[in-house]
């Protein structure tokens, strides 16, 4: 009968009102979130597919014992050994295991739970603790140049250093404080993190430059990282808070989120010149992005933001060619088109912090704006990009000159114009 309810369809409504209360009391978001997949909104793409994946050594649980990273094992079997025999001779290994083994309730608590829900408790400390010996004992080597000591291949080295930044192969920041609280090598080991961060965030930004931020990284003020990608991230951003802004934000804007130019080439095109700011795209900054992603972090999408700027800039392979000429953009993932097409497709999934680089768009719409400058940029722009083209342009400008040289003079020529006069409009 309508406008009544079955008993069926108030217990289903009942069921729905109570997981909304249940969810409500919940914490959508924190600021150390647990280790987790990357978002299916970015790991769903076939083109983004393969700068999330490992591809020599798999670490932590997310992909321990697929086939293809067997050959790592190998590796990272040798660095555990020497990571024990080395930096912790007076130390027997069943203490180290046992540090471990008594945490892993609550390291466990820092993972999603289906990324650990495949392993027990004793099947995860010991993935736990040999990822843990390794990553410890390849920053040192990486750091001391010790790898050709070693007999380890440069390839593997290099693979391996892409893998250890990327989201899904994280390990907790503790747990290698865990690890190191037993070796007698624990100060290098912790100023080899910090040199081996401070050698990527140079690969990344050149001179050691920063994204959105100023200042430096406070060990007392700041909170521990939760992992080495969040250590990198922090230290490409600086402290938070810290965030760089002109006086133009003093400035009241009509409409301070329109943006009337399509791409660099317009811009160009305007007179507005690029400064030379290196960044290097690679799968550092696409996992950066997708750890901010995360549904349960709570950021300011410092890293998201500047891809998205940098983003609002090209639009077809010319722009990525011009940003590299420039120096702005290093291409570490292969033609000027497949970079062009990363921005475009990611792009479209990316949510920035609309408060980042306000000022800047602001003045470049401002440069943009003005009719005056912009005319003279395009003339120049169009009519002299070559040789061939400047000189036909001067030509024609010249012609013109003379062209009209010759009517003032067959107009407004006066009485008293002298022979010389007379005879220079004859010849023209």
């Amino acid at each position: 009968m309508a406008g009544t309810s079955t008993p069926c369809m108030k217990e289903w409504f009942e069921t729905i009102m109570a997981a909304g209360e249940n969810a409500e009391n919940q914490p959508q978001t924190a600021p150390t979130p647990k280790l987790q997949p990357v978002i299916f909104l970015l790991r769903d793409n076939k083109n983004f597919a393969k700068y999330y994946e490992p591809r020599v050594v798999s670490l932590g649980p997310i992909h321990h014992g697929k086939e293809r990273y067997q050959l790592g094992e190998k590796y990272k079997l040798r660095l555990t050994q020497d990571f024990v025999t080395e930096s912790c001779e007076n130390v027997n290994i069943d203490d180290l295991y046992k540090k471990i083994e008594q945490e892993i309730e609550e390291l466990k608590e820092c993972f999603k739970e289906a990324v650990t829900k495949p392993y027990d408790n004793d099947s995860l400390a010991r993935i736990l603790f040999v990822d843990g010996c390794v990553v410890l004992q390849y920053i040192y080597y990486a750091v001391n140049n010790k790898f050709k000591e070693k007999n380890i291949k440069d390839d593997s080295v290099a693979f391996c250093q892409q893998d250890l930044f990327l989201l899904e192969n994280q390990l907790l920041y503790r747990l290698l404080e865990s690890l190191m609280s037993l070796s007698k090598m624990r100060g290098k080991f912790r100023s080899s993190i910090q040199n081996f961060i401070k050698r990527n965030h140079n690969m990344l930004l050149e001179g050691g430059q920063q994204l959105s931020r100023n200042g430096e990284r406070s060990e007392d003020s700041e909170p521990p990282p939760t992992h080495l990608l969040d250590l990198l991230r922090t230290s490409l951003l600086g402290p938070p808070g810290d965030q760089t802004h002109t006086e133009n934000s003093r400035i009241e804007r009509k409409d301070p989120e329109w943006q009337s130019y399509r791409n660099l080439q317009e811009l160009k095109a305007a007179g507005i010149i690029v400064k030379r700011s290196c960044i290097k795209t690679g799968p550092k900054f696409l996992n950066m992005i997708a750890y901010e992603m995360c549904l349960d972090f709570d950021n300011d999408f410092g890293v998201t933001s500047y891809i998205s700027f940098l983003d609002s800039h090209i639009d077809e392979a010319s722009d990525v060619k011009d940003l590299r000429k420039a120096r702005v953009l290093y291409n570490f993932l292969g033609s000027d088109v497949e970079v062009a097409q990363l921005f475009n497709e990611i792009g479209t999934d990316l949510v920035p912090n609309l408060e980042a680089y306000k000022d800047v768009k602001y003045q470049i719409q401002e440069c943009y704006d003005n009719t005056w400058m912009r005319f003279t940029a395009e003339f120049f722009h169009y009519h002299f990009r070559t040789s061939w083209t400047g000189f036909a342009s001067l030509g024609a400008l010249f012609a013109l000159f003379l062209g009209a040289t010759q009517t003032w003079f067959a107009v407004f020529s006066p009485d008293h114009c002298d022979d010389f006069c007379k005879k220079f409009t004859q010849n023209l």
